[in-house]
């Protein structure tokens, strides 16, 4: 799994943009798939986004070993409606649906593609500050390092420059990258997992436990798989939250070796941007620029 930063191309926790049925989009859609980019909505523009959509659950799979049970699948389709299935994870189907409606391929579904690099773009939104500082992070990451099994290897890249090739506040012809700008993509060491994150993967599983006994269940749940208590609990929350910070502090590392100096440490709160106002998009007022993918 590899965690980056300096979002200026396609995000987080997987993605593309959340598609609809014009002709425009579904080629997009089909474009970002053959390029291996999980489909991902955005709570901003659909009700179907979040950090429990179904793609976090692939994202889950595909950095477990598996197997999954049971394990007959479906057979593969091109259609854009959804086959019928019950249950596209538990039946380790070839397709799987974001909203009961589409249907995109289920690369976990192949043995070959366990164990599999996620890229991850946490902040979640193309975010250009002029001091390169980075947004907060959202909870998905947090989710694919808890309940992952094993524990993925996780390297931070830190990525500067696409806002010069790229800038938000670039015109006509807005759709071409601009030429000569320098891109850096700079690569931290892989993370010691077990001692940041190894406390917070047992408190976890001991949680999970617990919501299992309270709930009377005798048998494990499925990976990706959450009771409403695992989702919405005080205490997964805060692992949640936490999980999530010592993930930023990885990508810190990498923007520190750049010589960039050390950012207020607020800037990782959600409520910290959240004081811009309810503007969501374009320039803020310290002179960054935001949109959402």
């Amino acid at each position: 799994m590899t965690f980056v930063s300096r979002t200026s191309i396609v995000d987080d926790n997987f993605s593309s943009s959340s598609f609809t049925n014009v002709s425009y989009y579904r080629a997009l859609s089909i474009f970002f798939t053959f390029g291996q980019v999980l489909p991902t909505h955005r709570s901003m523009h659909s009700q179907h986004g979040g950090l429990f959509q179904p793609t976090i659950t692939e994202c889950i799979r595909l950095l477990s070993r598996g197997p999954f049970t049971p394990t007959h699948a479906t057979p593969a389709t091109t259609s854009f409606k959804s086959p019928d299935i019950d249950d596209p994870f538990t039946s380790s189907a070839l397709t799987y649906s974001t909203n009961g409606t589409d249907t995109f391929p289920a690369p976990s579904a192949y043995l070959n593609r366990r164990h599999a690099w996620v890229h991850v773009f946490p902040e979640g939104k193309v975010h250009q500050h002029p001091s390169k500082t980075i947004r907060y992070f959202k909870w998905g990451i947090s989710r694919m390092i808890l309940e992952s099994e094993p524990l993925p290897t996780i390297v931070p890249i830190f990525i500067d420059g696409l806002q010069n090739s790229m800038h938000e506040e670039r015109g006509f012809p807005r759709f071409l990258p601009r030429i000569r700008k320098n891109i850096s993509i700079s690569f931290g060491d892989p993370v010691d997992g077990e001692s940041i994150f190894g406390e917070l993967r047992s408190r976890w599983q001991t949680l999970v436990k617990k919501e299992m006994e309270f709930l009377g269940l005798n048998k494990p749940l499925k990976t990706g798989e959450l009771t409403e208590g695992l989702m919405y609990g005080n205490e997964a929350i805060q692992l949640r939250i936490e999980c999530t910070r010592r993930v930023r502090q990885q990508v810190l590392k990498v923007r520190r070796s750049l010589g960039l100096p050390d950012e207020d440490p607020k800037e990782s709160l959600a409520k910290t941007w959240r004081l811009e106002g309810l503007k969501q998009e374009g320039k803020m007022r310290d002179g960054s620029w935001v949109k959402d993918m």
